[in-house]
């Protein structure tokens, strides 16, 4: 018997349909997109306090939108982060921006645990303390994340 080559196709001999193919591509395309939605709110979340908003209302509405831009990334991180044909390194480096997410949610957390704590009623750095430490650990995740993936896309092609 002839032993088949499947590197000219890899959904070959896995069951793989190229629409299950078309599929995956556009829950992808969609997952980033609302990842790039949900990391836009975080950005706003967290610079809206030192952008000059004063007021308690204003803290607990950006604390608000952090809040849910991180959950939406999170969420949007965690429904792409699984393809099955795709290699392993790449599925890795996908997952590893599912820790970013988790860093953000971890920063809400902390967010609104210091708001409890020290009464919410001005902001102070010592508020934000960690909400500040573990958004730029998230980011800092993201950034080599995403140029790692970029470069195992190109390497793989």
């Amino acid at each position: 018997m002839k032993k088949q080559d499947n590197k000219a196709n890899p959904t070959e001999g896995t069951g793989a349909s190229s629409a299950d193919t078309a599929r995956a591509v556009n829950i992808r395309n969609r997952a980033e997109a609302t990842s790039t939605f949900g990391l836009l709110l975080v950005c706003v979340g967290l610079v809206g306090p030192f952008a000059g908003a004063g007021s308690s209302a204003w803290l607990i509405a950006f604390k608000w939108i952090f809040a849910a831009g991180a959950a939406i990334y999170t969420a949007a991180r965690f429904t792409g982060a699984w393809p099955k044909g795709e290699p392993f390194r790449i599925r890795r480096l996908r997952r590893m921006e599912c820790w970013a997410g988790i860093a953000f949610c971890v920063a809400s957390f902390f967010w609104f645990w210091n708001t409890r704590a020290f009464d919410g009623v001005t902001l102070t750095f010592r508020m934000l303390n960690e909400t500040i430490i573990f958004t730029l650990a998230g980011a800092l995740i993201q950034i080599i994340a995403s140029w790692m993936l970029a470069y195992a896309q190109r390497k793989q092609k």
